[in-house]
């Protein structure tokens, strides 16, 4: 798996495999928990720039982080959103839970 969690500070960037599917969904989710929880992620950022394709075992793990974020008062985005992954994550309902940006967003 091609996967790459960096951290900086209490935000974590996952940057996504070219398919998020059942084969690696698994392995993400355990990863992606095991770091908020020793690290303290207040906010996870999904990085599709580099992905092409999404089953729905890649929604729930999106949904899954999100409700866990959330319920420890964090937030979820994703961010390097092309048109084909922004129509999957939009048919998918994700859209009216997190934000999904085209670029990275900007810093403040």
């Amino acid at each position: 798996m091609n996967s790459v969690f960096t951290i900086t500070g209490t935000v974590m960037n996952i940057h996504l495999p070219a398919e998020v599917d059942h084969h690696n969904s698994e392995r993400l989710c355990e990863e992606a928990d095991r770091l908020i929880r020793k690290k303290h992620i207040r906010c996870v950022l999904f990085d599709f720039s580099d992905t092409a394709f999404m089953d729905s075992s890649g929604v729930g793990m999106l949904i899954v982080r999100y409700k866990t974020m959330r319920f420890m008062g964090g937030t979820v985005l994703a961010v390097n959103v092309g048109e084909r992954m922004n129509r999957i994550l939009t048919m998918a309902g994700i859209c009216k839970i997190m934000d999904i940006y085209e670029d990275m967003p900007l810093k403040r």
